[in-house]
């Protein structure tokens, strides 16, 4: 038997702009109540690790968060590179698209998609 669990506590904040064009994705995609938003990292790029940041459906690994509305699903093994990170929205002209700020990178790389720790 399955227990579906939320934390009240976030281990990451994502700002108003990125929140909306979550939102507008979502409603896009056109995603069921099951979906939540996935934050992750994976190895890879040329710092060491990428960003994981889409929806997807809950996995057994995951710990559950309530964030701005949004189901956010989170590798327990992730929280260690993402604790305290801000994913925001960059609407630039010289830049689009989500950003992370992450106090746990000791290096990132130059667009900012990947990090080393």
């Amino acid at each position: 038997m399955s227990v579906e669990t939320t934390t009240s506590l976030s281990p990451l904040t994502i700002t108003e702009g990125a929140i909306t064009q979550l939102k507008r994705i979502f409603a896009e995609q056109e995603l069921t109540s099951e979906h939540g938003l996935r934050v992750g990292v994976k190895g890879g790029g040329c710092s060491g690790f990428s960003y994981v940041l889409g929806f997807d459906i809950k996995k057994d690994k995951d710990e559950e968060f309530e964030l701005n509305g949004f189901r956010v699903f989170m590798e327990k093994a992730h929280m260690i590179y993402l604790m305290g990170m801000e994913i925001d929205w960059l609407d630039g002209l010289n830049n689009r698209g989500f950003t992370f700020t992450n106090p746990n990178a000791k290096q990132t790389c130059g667009c900012g998609s990947s990090f080393s720790a």
